[in-house]
């Protein structure tokens, strides 16, 4: 078995590429001898590690001028969800980590965001606008089901009139209709469920350990029973993988009651390109040069543009013809003739200065 890969099973990534800020990178050598049939299996089942996240403040500030938000919060740093295209692995690197099996199986815990999160919006230098979560890595990521971080954390934004936007890969979403929905009620809460494919053994590879697309669809018919304005994310759109899907993915997210649609395209910065050509090489190797070069068409021959403006959508005839197809299906299904129905104007802090005056009488 010397020099063969193993494919840990249940994750994007199939190794831990060099850290970039690191100088010093270890590679595993196997050998199969009788006793160590434990240990390699060890390696194809990678357990998952939540390590505490001290950070003394939850919420960060957005400088970029082509992402649509000005405010996110993170609960988590790392995310077990393993999507092999994921752009938000590198920032495992600035933790002293790999942007590969590190991200997904080494998951930063923030305990104190609820906490952290109260006292920044009682600060008065807090300047009400939509929080988006999260951001980076997904909020409704398997641990969330027994930490509830994203929870508390929407529960004291339900206090204060918060308004948020979220985007999420996984149907657990539906599980706090009812907060989205008490926030809704203030035009102050909607969610994006970002969908890449309808096939589930497409799905499976691509994004390991988030919720199936049948899954993902009834959470948008879901919050839309709820009350919850919701929206569809056709993301990443990869050429020559899942472009042709997304007139499909796109009246499926329509029926089950999607009004808003977005897209974005593949990103691979830093050890993501690798990574990526990786998972081709293991799971479409007969297509790997095809959606390799459809992305170097669209990034002036590379595989990563990190310009504002033409990072998310690409460039050229292959980027302008997804471009059309998405547009045309959206004017056929009525999406987006409504403009996203989420506003910071409601924010309020409980116990204003109204109701401090009262209480002097008490």
């Amino acid at each position: 078995m010397n020099g063969e890969r193993i494919s840990p099973k249940g994750r994007g990534a199939g190794f831990n590429p060099p850290n970039r800020f690191d100088p010093e990178h270890h590679e595993i050598e196997l050998e199969t001898f009788e006793d160590d049939e434990d240990y390699l299996e060890s390696l194809r089942r990678p357990e998952t590690e939540f390590l505490p996240d001290r950070s003394r403040s939850v919420i960060a500030e957005n400088q970029s001028p082509d992402v649509g938000f000005e405010a996110s919060l993170n609960p988590y740093r790392g995310c077990e969800h393993g999507c092999i295209y994921c752009y938000a692995r590198p920032t495992h690197e600035y933790l002293g980590m790999s942007a590969g099996l590190d991200f997904e199986t080494k998951i930063l815990v923030k305990h104190d965001a609820p906490a952290l999160l109260r006292r920044e919006l009682e600060s008065p230098k807090w300047r009400p606008r939509v929080l988006s979560l999260s951001g980076v890595t997904d909020p409704y990521q398997p641990i969330e089901r027994k930490l509830r971080l994203t929870r508390r954390c929407l529960e004291v934004m339900a206090e204060y009139r918060q308004a948020v936007t979220i985007v999420t890969k996984n149907r657990l979403v539906t599980r706090d209709a009812d907060v989205l929905a008490a926030l809704a009620a203030h035009q102050a809460a909607g969610v994006f469920v970002s969908i890449t494919t309808l096939n589930p053994a497409l799905a499976s590879l691509l994004e390991p350990r988030t919720s199936r697309p049948s899954g993902r669809l009834e959470a948008i018919r879901a919050l839309t029973a709820a009350g919850v304005p919701a929206g569809v994310m056709v993301a990443p759109v990869i050429p020559g993988l899942n472009d042709h899907e997304i007139p499909a993915i796109l009246e499926a997210a329509a029926k089950a009651g999607a009004q808003t649609a977005g897209y974005v395209m593949i990103r691979l910065p830093s050890a993501v390109a690798p990574l990526f050509e990786d998972w081709l090489q293991r799971h479409r190797p007969d297509a790997k040069d095809k959606i390799l070069n459809r992305i170097r068409s669209m990034r002036e021959g590379k595989l990563n543009d990190a310009r504002f403006g033409s990072r998310m959508s690409g460039q050229g005839p292959m980027a302008e013809l997804i471009a059309r197809v998405f547009r045309s299906s959206c004017k056929r299904l009525d999406l987006n003739v409504r403009p996203w129905p989420v506003s910071a104007a409601a924010f309020q802090r409980p116990g204003g200065d109204s109701d401090k005056q009262l209480l002097l009488f008490d």
